[in-house]
């Protein structure tokens, strides 16, 4: 009997310690999905990287807000792709040629949309985001967090952020 109990502690704690590896691998293995999550520096840039909507309510649709990017640096960039965090989130690119978009979640209704848009030194663009507080249904009340990532052709991303507490 003493030797079962052995035997059944061991088993778990050694299953224990592999679902902590396994959980360990499993976080830092990913690959981050094009445009979405890279480490590296933009050099586009935004005066305001983050714009909360404060409470918002579902029977009034959708809301909408501007983020101004700018390009900060000496030489053109080319913004490669504009992607958000959330299929509830759409954003526009509207340049000098008018807009281009909607872009969205990466994996619903296919690829990665390229953006294409050449922003040259000095010059700034207008990222319209609208998000639909409709999109989750009932269970997408509380507090909402989604991401903006315009991703340039050297890798660099710049995340813009919209927030709200979204009320029936």
């Amino acid at each position: 009997m003493k030797s079962k109990n052995v035997i059944v502690f061991l088993v778990i704690i050694f299953g224990l310690f592999g679902l902590m590896w396994w959980g360990k691998t499993a976080s830092t293995g990913a690959t981050p999905v094009d445009g979405v999550g890279a480490s590296g520096t933009s050099v586009l840039s935004a005066a305001e990287t983050l714009y909360d909507f404060g409470t918002i309510s579902m029977k009034d649709g959708n809301v909408s807000t501007t983020f101004l990017v700018s390009n900060t640096s000496a030489g053109d960039i080319n913004l490669k792709t504009v992607t958000t965090s959330c299929m509830c989130t759409t954003a526009f690119l509207i340049g000098p040629t008018g807009e281009k978009g909607p872009f969205g979640m990466p994996g619903h209704g296919g690829a990665v949309r390229p953006a294409n848009e050449l922003v040259k030194a000095g010059e700034t663009r207008e990222i319209k985001v609208v998000y639909d507080p409709n999109a989750h249904g009932p269970a997408g009340v509380g507090p909402v967090d989604r991401f903006i990532y315009l991703k340039s052709a050297d890798g660099g991303t710049l995340e813009l952020e919209i927030k709200a507490l979204v009320t029936p």
